[in-house]
């Protein structure tokens, strides 16, 4: 039986180049699997998300209803970060990052190829797989 985790990995490898092919310039950032039959798929466009948005990927992902209860929604001020290019748009921003043994809060410093580094509060520096992040979300600013 898969874990949670890996569920949501196999979901993101199956959405995303589905609803990136049927709907360009919709750039999936995240899939959360809420409960074994619910999952939430966060998107973003360069012309922002709204509601006619969200129902066009839900379109996409019909077949999914048949097994899942499907939510879109806008990244929102908290944005997911689950990618390099996702890590390299937040260098100098806050982030609250969750691995299988850890929670850490901090600053991005830099993002690699294979993963992030984050600075801690005291300044004390991770290096962290991009392979071993579970969550990572934007601290809003204004929070």
């Amino acid at each position: 039986m898969p874990t949670t985790l890996e569920k949501e990995r196999q979901l993101q490898g199956e959405i995303a180049p589905q609803v990136e092919q049927d709907l360009p310039g919709v750039d999936v950032l995240a899939v959360e699997l809420l409960t074994p039959s619910r999952f939430r798929v966060y998107i973003d466009h360069p012309d922002g998300v709204d509601h006619a948005l969200c129902a066009s990927v839900t379109d996409v992902l019909r077949d999914y209803l048949r097994e899942y209860s499907v939510e879109v929604s806008s990244p929102g001020l908290d944005r997911p970060l689950r990618r390099q290019e996702h890590f390299e748009a937040a260098v100098g921003r806050r982030v609250r990052l969750r691995t299988a043994g850890r929670k850490l809060r901090g600053e991005v410093r830099s993002a690699g190829t294979q993963s992030v580094t984050v600075a801690a509060p005291d300044g004390a520096e991770t290096e962290i797989p991009y392979a071993e992040i579970v969550r990572a979300n934007l601290i809003d600013e204004g929070a």
